[in-house]
């Protein structure tokens, strides 16, 4: 997928408190690259804003998936399309919060212009984030507190609805665009954000070696009621019947529409169409 987006002129690499915590972050997670700043060039990078100003833009994403779902499975049908995309997007924002709530203790700005991914490929999805602007929250005994970048808040649970508030933006920004363009409902797209979040956490601890604290993390984040999202933390724990360790699984609140894609392809074991609630 050819994007063309463009690029701020000065969204340039530099060294700061938040830049090091990138630096820090992104060998203890192998899902994307997180970096703060473009590269030179920044060839298939668009930032979240331009993205979604785009009239056209989510409209070539799905096209671009399409074509790549039809050479794996044969098929490519709307609703999934328009599901991973939606999943896709989501992420962007929120996994980068939740890596940097979890190891840091830190927020960036989530604002459409502060952030900016790359589009893989041939599999058009996110595989890089960027951070583009310097400030963020953080706690009083956060050791860059009180420097020009830094807000500092009471807590950690003032600094989870930091987070809470500043991703609920960003997500209610992205179903202003979206929503108009799929057959999802308002439910729908608030679950999806519901779910990147909530994973985010959970895979933040898991990757960085202690699962607990990603699920803890998961819970603080969206403990103060769903609204706007669907609800809170759906992690549970599964005690294995051979007495092994506790595993983690949760129930998601949206659907990927993945089984669309082919014969036999099944749902999701915590698809909310087949996983209770409870």
């Amino acid at each position: 997928m050819t994007t063309g987006y463009r690029v701020r002129p000065d969204a340039l690499d530099r060294r700061g408190p938040l830049a090091d915590s990138l630096s820090r972050v992104n060998p203890r997670q192998a899902r994307v690259e997180l970096r703060y700043g473009l590269p030179g060039g920044a060839p298939r990078w668009t930032t979240c804003a331009d993205f979604l100003d785009l009239p056209d833009g989510f409209d070539r994403w799905r096209s671009g998936l399409a074509g790549w779902l039809r050479a794996q499975y044969g098929d490519s049908p709307d609703r999934t399309t328009a599901g991973y995309v939606m999943s896709w997007y989501l992420t962007v924002p929120g996994y980068l919060a939740g890596l940097l709530f979890h190891h840091e203790r830190r927020v960036p700005s989530l604002r459409p212009e502060d952030l900016a991914f790359r589009m893989a490929e041939p599999r058009p999805h996110p595989d890089a984030i960027a951070v583009l602007n310097p400030n963020f929250a953080c706690l009083p005994d956060d050791p860059a507190a009180g420097t020009a970048e830094a807000t500092a808040v009471a807590d950690e649970r003032a600094l989870a609805a930091v987070l809470r508030g500043r991703f609920a933006a960003h997500a209610s920004r992205f179903a202003d665009v979206f929503g108009p363009q799929v057959r999802f409902g308002r439910r729908m797209l608030w679950a999806a954000a519901t779910d990147a979040l909530d994973n985010a956490l959970w895979l933040a601890g898991r990757y960085g070696g202690d699962e607990g604290a990603g699920v803890l993390d998961a819970a603080l984040v969206l403990d103060d009621g769903p609204a706007p999202f669907t609800s809170g933390s759906t992690l549970r724990a599964v005690h294995p019947a051979d007495g092994g360790p506790v595993e983690w699984t949760r129930r998601r609140e949206s659907c990927c529409f993945h089984y669309l894609l082919a014969a036999g392809q099944g749902t999701c074991s915590t698809c909310p169409r087949v996983c209770p609630k409870g």
